[in-house]
């Protein structure tokens, strides 16, 4: 089997239509665009670590949107003039998938806008129980 059969495997086909052959989805349709819990963004491809909770925002785009990357190790960038546009393309450092756009429209700290298709993301929700001294 040779890797794009794995990754139609693993994914959904809307996932792999995303991750692997750079598409998107549906503005305000994703499942984490109104998540408000605390915790980690991880790629649906690969479990990579990308987007820390902290650095969510509200951007009225219709996507996931975060002012910066948990580590810029993470993730990598590539010019994209698909569309007749001049965008950033944002991708897995881990396991190239496309994740989504960077902008310079964004909010302080970065005044950078990541916006993440949801698809392209799954969350881990951060486990907020103090654990008990005995």
């Amino acid at each position: 089997m040779n890797k794009e059969e794995n990754w139609k495997k693993k994914l959904t086909k809307e996932q792999y239509n995303i991750l692997r052959e750079k598409g998107t989805e549906l503005a305000f349709t994703g499942k984490l665009l109104y998540n408000k819990k605390k915790g980690i963004y991880i790629c649906a491809g690969c479990g990579n670590e990308l987007f820390d909770s902290k650095s969510k925002f509200d951007s009225g785009s219709g996507w996931p949107s975060f002012h910066s990357p948990k580590s810029k190790e993470n993730i990598k960038t590539n010019p994209d003039n698909s569309f007749s546009m001049n965008r950033i393309e944002v991708l897995c450092n881990k396991c190239d998938s496309h994740l989504g756009h960077l902008f310079n429209d964004g909010p302080k700290p970065t005044g950078l806008r990541f916006c993440i298709n949801s698809l392209a993301l799954e969350f881990k929700e951060k486990n907020n129980k103090k654990k008990k001294i005995v």
